[in-house]
């Protein structure tokens, strides 16, 4: 052929109607075995491969799923956490050739981009993640009729499908390893507490210190960035005497930074200061030294959220589903408390 094969070609040479190669190709009933199959081989033959939106369209799919994100885009690209999950998203929607629709947008204009996604009918559900203390999205996901899962715990999905992960251990036990080393003033760097899930792990930092018989020692914003990691720990090492001997911070990036201002005002890390960060990112385990940190497995979550997702988006529903917890991975960051 001179041009690209059609549906009309594969029509032709099956000897068959358009409408039975559109019933053979997208699997529905009404057309008999064998003929599905004389028009796949004619479609194998003519080198022909229907349109993924057609697909889409004829079985009244958008062929996409939607994230939404209410961060800066810088803060987007720094963090590891969200290059992971969306890679095991794709990694779902890459089987049949589905797309992830990604949107950036400022946190007043949220409700917008979801009502504007509904009614242009741009994806099939999406995904919630970033959820933050009476989150409004999943009322106005089930509002819209909008299919939808949340990526967090089940406490604040209010009755849609949630796909969570236990960070709370991870930081149990990296206080309790800090504890049996000698340290009594253990600090925290915190992520911003309106997310839920910063919020968590502060609480858990608080809990655990409890647990091993000591006052919660200082506690500071470090935004889950490098910049505010960094700007934490300036103020923790300028207590003096009072000063921490050991700190656990939200998340990789801010420890990353922290141990670097540590290293820069000539403490030895973990001599003189223990660091311990969250997320394990593959940055983590070549830092000088080494960065303690925890093991949350970003991609499989993407993955497991977007095949919850499909579940909801072809029944209706999907039960609840949690994965394996994080674990703490001690690394050479940590130490013995400085006599």
């Amino acid at each position: 052929m001179d041009r690209r094969p059609t549906i009309a070609d594969v029509a032709k040479l099956a000897g068959v109607s358009r409408s039975a190669v559109s019933f053979a190709l997208n699997g529905r009933p009404g057309i008999s075995e064998d003929t599905r199959e004389r028009i796949l081989a004619a479609a194998r033959e003519l080198g022909w491969q229907p349109s993924r939106p057609a697909q889409a369209l004829s079985r009244g799919r958008a062929g996409a799923l939607g994230l939404v994100l209410s961060r800066e885009p810088g803060a987007i690209g720094a963090d590891a956490f969200f290059p992971a999950f969306i890679a095991g998203v794709e990694s779902v929607l890459a089987e049949r050739g589905d797309a992830l629709v990604l949107q950036v947008t400022g946190p007043g204009d949220e409700e917008a981009v979801y009502r504007r996604l509904a009614s242009d009918r741009r994806v099939d559900g999406v995904l919630l993640t970033d959820l933050r203390v009476d989150d409004p999205r999943p009322a106005l996901t089930t509002e819209l009729g909008l299919p939808a899962v949340v990526v967090g715990d089940a406490d604040g999905a209010h009755g849609l499908c949630a796909v969570s992960l236990d960070d709370r251990p991870a930081f149990a036990a990296a206080v309790h390893r800090l504890a049996d080393l000698g340290h009594r003033r253990i600090a925290h760097v915190a992520g911003p507490q309106e997310f839920r899930h910063a919020r968590r792990r502060r609480q858990s930092w608080e809990q655990a210190m409890r647990e091993a018989g000591l006052p919660p020692g200082p506690v500071l914003p470090g935004g889950f960035t490098a910049a505010g990691g960094a700007s934490a720990t300036r103020e923790l090492l300028g207590l003096g005497p009072d000063r921490p001997t050991a700190v656990v911070y939200a998340n990789d990036l801010s420890a990353t930074a922290g141990l670097a201002v540590a290293q820069q005002r000539g403490l030895a890390v973990p001599g003189d200061l223990s660091v311990v960060g969250y997320d394990d990112t593959p940055l983590a385990a070549y830092t000088h030294p080494p960065l303690a940190s925890a093991r949350a497995d970003a991609q499989g979550w993407g993955a497991a959220a977007a095949r919850a997702l499909d579940e909801v988006i072809d029944r209706g529903r999907a039960d609840d589903v949690e994965l394996a917890p994080a674990e703490l991975r001690p690394r050479a960051s940590i130490g013995p408390a400085p006599a």
